[in-house]
């Protein structure tokens, strides 16, 4: 297929933490609230005068000093975070905000906070806790946990707007971008895709570390261009839905498809599915209660760990798998991420045995760096689908 005329482009941004739109939103006069999980719900952060980024560690090397503090046994995503910080990488970032999603993150940010990693006048670290629970009670814990740990922070400290109006606002912008997002991943679905799975990656990756606003122009330009692309008249070996923790490494998926398989839906960390879904506000209710139930409602995060909760993440990916025209799911979690290792383990399980999927289960680390093992285990598994195919029993 013909190159997207701003892949490149898109590429450079996630090369640095610290890339050029945040650079430019700096220059402005706007505020940087980063974050380090998916429960924080992005359009608080992006009210005027403020942008959200999700940290990130491209390029990682050494975690010698990062280990020191949080031990070997502790996600590699965490510690690269600390070893970052500690680097100086985050300097940009104006406030933090960490949800209980896990105890490793906490102990990320807290080394973060008492190591003075950033300082910088008016700077704020804030951890909130957010429900166990989709329910009634769940949704005033996760709006009072908004309340006190993102919005009044920006009004006290940076003196921003977090009126019901300016959070319509910022969800009106955040759903442009979610639109382009699930328009352009709906094209995965086509018999040849207009879109690689590593593409789309790479597009969907931007929106969640780099200002929504200024990249609506070039995610618009991208839209048309594939609406109109020509796809490759090749099929690929197997389609599979790729399910688990946090990924922002670009090589991942990349590996994964130059193993044979082709990544037609994404169900992790820093991806689009359910990430980018639009929230459709009511003018009957304020905007941050419906924000804070699209976003309890649509997790599917181990955190949440109600029976309704662990029994409709297995369905999710199941209806995905189907949607998407899958021929079988790839389980992965990050080594030593514990609600993703008993997600991985108990997934793979139902997914095979009560919905039909072929299923594999990887761990790896946070830079896939060496990537032998984890291509040979991607191409077996390719193999295996072919093989039942051939004898009629793939889903």
């Amino acid at each position: 297929m013909k190159d997207l005329k701003h892949l490149y482009y898109f590429e450079k941004l996630l090369e640095d933490a610290h890339n050029e739109l945040i650079r430019e939103a700096e220059d402005k006069g706007r505020k940087c609230l980063a974050t380090v999980c998916e429960n924080v719900p992005e359009p608080l952060c992006n009210l005027d005068g403020a942008f959200s980024v999700r940290l990130r560690a491209p390029r990682s090397g050494s975690l010698d000093m990062s280990t020191y503090y949080m031990t070997s046994f502790l996600c590699e995503y965490t510690r690269a975070l600390l070893e970052r910080a500690m680097e100086g990488g985050y300097n940009f970032a104006d406030g933090i905000v960490t949800p209980d999603g896990c105890t490793m993150l906490n102990r990320c940010i807290e080394n973060m906070e008492l190591l003075n990693t950033i300082d910088k006048p008016d700077f704020f670290y804030e951890y909130m806790e957010i429900p166990m629970k989709a329910d009634d009670n769940g949704l005033e814990l996760y709006k009072v946990q908004c309340t006190n740990h993102i919005l009044k922070p920006m009004k006290e400290k940076w003196g921003i707007d977090i009126s019901d109006e300016a959070i319509r606002k910022s969800v009106d912008v955040h759903n442009q971008v979610c639109e382009i997002i699930r328009e352009l991943g709906d094209f995965r679905k086509e018999e040849y895709p207009r879109i690689t799975g590593y593409e789309f990656h790479i597009i969907t990756m931007v929106t969640y570390v780099a200002p929504k606003d200024l990249l609506l122009d070039k995610l618009k330009e991208t839209l048309e261009e594939v609406k109109t692309r020509e796809p490759d008249k090749t099929k690929h070996r197997a389609r599979v839905v790729f399910v688990g923790s946090e990924i922002d490494d670009v090589d991942v998926i990349k590996l994964v498809e130059e193993s044979g398989a082709y990544v037609c839906a994404d169900r992790f960390c820093y991806g689009s599915l359910p990430g980018r879904d639009p929230i459709i506000l009511n003018d009957e209710e304020d905007a941050l209660t419906q924000v804070c139930r699209a976003y309890m409602n649509r997790g599917q995060c181990p955190r949440y760990m109600d029976q309704h909760k662990i029994q409709e993440r297995k369905q999710y990916v199941a209806e995905l798998a189907e949607e998407y025209n899958a021929d079988g799911i790839i389980y992965e979690q990050m080594k030593f991420c514990d609600p993703w290792a008993y997600e991985r383990m108990v997934g793979t399980v139902v997914l095979r045995d009560d919905y039909g999927y072929p299923v594999l289960q990887v761990d790896r680390p946070y830079a896939l760096g060496s990537s032998g093992q984890m291509r040979t285990r991607v191409q077996a598994f390719v193999e295996s689908i072919e093989i039942k195919k051939i004898q009629g029993g793939a889903k």
